[in-house]
């Protein structure tokens, strides 16, 4: 078919464009900038690219003259977007990202949908790797890069049937779907994930979170709970048996559901039938015994750091073994050969023996347990972790106090204006008394120290003179940061530390707030 995606540059709409080229599909698509990485992807997939919104792409301009048959608008277009009008005029058909999918993608599939407040890329992203590896030829759609599959998405294979080795039955070719609790376009208020009927599915953390969708716990907790109540009898849910409001969310299913947990963690009155064992952490990753149902079924390696990705890990291995059959046996070596997500603990490159990394964590949960998983990869050296505050819930005081303990691993923490000037000062995250409450902490013998910058010259500038060899810098943003990533990483390779480069001068918490919010 001919469709046409308004703003087709977005991670999400860019994605689902190039999986409708490979299904086969014309595709073309509008926005207002195509900056790289979409921008280039876009155009080597073959998207015909059109510059603004404008009501013509849809009356000719696009498609050799002719008209698209259906038009995919993006979640970020408002109900006044000339182009949703203009299809609407015109008699075409009218889709969001989950009809796109429900539509062309997901028929004569198992999808497998991962949800949940963190690590649904990483998971998600696990899911497809080990499921691909073991022959199954997955299709999926991330919100992420997986590197070791190279793209976003991937058309489904062969549709062959795998026989579930602990249940019965069967499933069909899987669909790997990051399960995404935003809401899916301006005439369509629910959580994408309600859209995508889940045949097995992932729940990993429940934390209020996107605050401008769900202004209470209760809101965004009542999308979870449609979402599992959505599942199927034959279906199956994977469920983070550390989480209580998991627990007791999951427990709403009326299909089988698998609690997966760490050993020692505390599970609710639950008992994990997916259990990970830590048994040495080292800079390549954390070894661990797997138990399935109280008996060990292996040792595996993850080469991912920090407790939260050992998580994402065993709920990815019980969702290819307990949901689609793979013998935990093909599942090592493809574990171990995992490589990692773009932005999520991505190594940018070690500059004079600085470890940069990029990772796109933002809620206080998640920037914690980044910190930690990369202090225990990184165990000596400095910490260094630069801070912007960008998203939604980010921006706001949702979180003021939880980002004052979500720092403790690191050594030095920098943070950048909040991403959100507009919102009103009662609303917005209050920097300088997080700079100040940063500063006053101690963790044993250990003091934070903290400082807040305008300027990403004047971040690069002062993260470059604190630096020296051995120590590891994180980039913590959910958006592109001012390009500061490039910008250190070149600054590191050309200035050692105790250059004559003086460092800018901070604003620290003494400073008059009237400047820093």
């Amino acid at each position: 078919m001919r469709i046409f995606i308004t703003a087709v540059a977005g991670t999400g709409m860019g994605s689902l464009a190039g999986l409708l080229k490979e299904l086969g599909h014309e595709v073309a698509g509008s926005d207002v900038a195509f900056h790289p990485p979409m921008g280039p992807a876009l155009q080597e997939w073959g998207v015909e690219l059109h510059q603004g919104f404008d009501p013509r792409h849809l009356n000719g301009n696009a498609f050799n003259g002719e008209r698209p048959e259906v038009v995919v608008v993006g979640n970020v277009c408002r109900k006044d977007n000339v182009e949703a009008l203009a299809s609407a005029r015109l008699g075409i058909e009218r889709l969001h990202i989950a009809d796109a999918l429900q539509r062309f993608a997901l028929p004569g599939t198992s999808p497998l949908v991962v949800t949940g407040t963190h690590g649904k890329t990483t998971t998600s992203s696990l899911c497809a790797h080990l499921l691909q590896a073991a022959g199954l030829n997955p299709g999926f759609l991330i919100g992420g890069v997986p590197q070791s599959l190279g793209k976003s998405f991937s058309a489904p294979g062969k549709r062959k049937l795998a026989t579930s080795g602990t249940r019965k039955g069967t499933r069909a070719t899987p669909f790997v779907l990051e399960g995404d609790e935003y809401d899916t376009a301006f005439w369509e208020k629910t959580a994408k994930f309600l859209h995508y009927r889940a045949d097995v599915a992932i729940l990993t953390s429940i934390e209020h979170d996107h605050i401008d969708i769900y202004p209470t716990l209760e809101d965004y907790l009542s999308a979870f709970r449609k979402f599992v109540r959505t599942l199927p009898e034959s279906g199956l849910l994977l469920a983070y048996a550390g989480d209580p409001q998991v627990v007791k969310i999951a427990k709403e299913a009326s299909c089988e559901v698998a609690y997966y947990a760490l050993q020692g963690e505390e599970t609710y009155g639950v008992a994990p039938h997916w259990l990970a064992a830590p048994a040495e952490t080292s800079p390549e990753g954390t070894t661990f015994d797997l138990f399935a149902g109280g008996v060990l079924v292996g040792r595996f390696i993850n080469p991912l750091s920090g407790s939260h990705n050992l998580r994402n890990a065993t709920a990815a291995l019980g969702a290819a073994a307990h949901g689609y059959g793979v013998p935990l046996a093909d599942l090592v070596q493809p574990l171990s050969s995992f490589q990692g997500v773009k932005r999520r603990q991505e190594l940018l490159g070690s500059p004079r023996e600085v470890a940069v990394y990029d990772d796109f964590a933002h809620h206080p949960t998640a920037v914690r347990e980044t910190l930690s998983g990369l202090r225990a990869k990184h165990p000596r050296g400095k910490l260094i972790a630069i801070f912007e505050p960008r998203s939604a819930t980010a921006c706001r005081r949702l979180h003021q106090e939880a980002y004052q303990s979500a720092f403790d691993s690191a050594t030095h923490v920098i943070v950048a204006p909040v991403g959100r000037p507009e919102l009103p000062e009662e609303e917005k995250l209050h920097v300088p008394a997080l700079i100040h409450a940063l500063n006053q902490r101690k963790i044993g013998q250990k003091s934070l120290n903290a400082a807040y910058f305008t300027e990403i010259a004047a971040i690069v500038a002062h993260v470059t003179h604190l630096a020296e060899p051995g120590d590891t810098i994180a980039v913590l943003s959910n958006g592109p940061f001012g390009g500061i990533h490039e910008k250190l990483l070149e600054a590191l390779a050309v200035a050692p530390h105790a250059a004559t480069i003086e460092a800018a001068p901070s604003l620290n918490s003494t400073t008059s707030g009237e400047n820093l919010t």
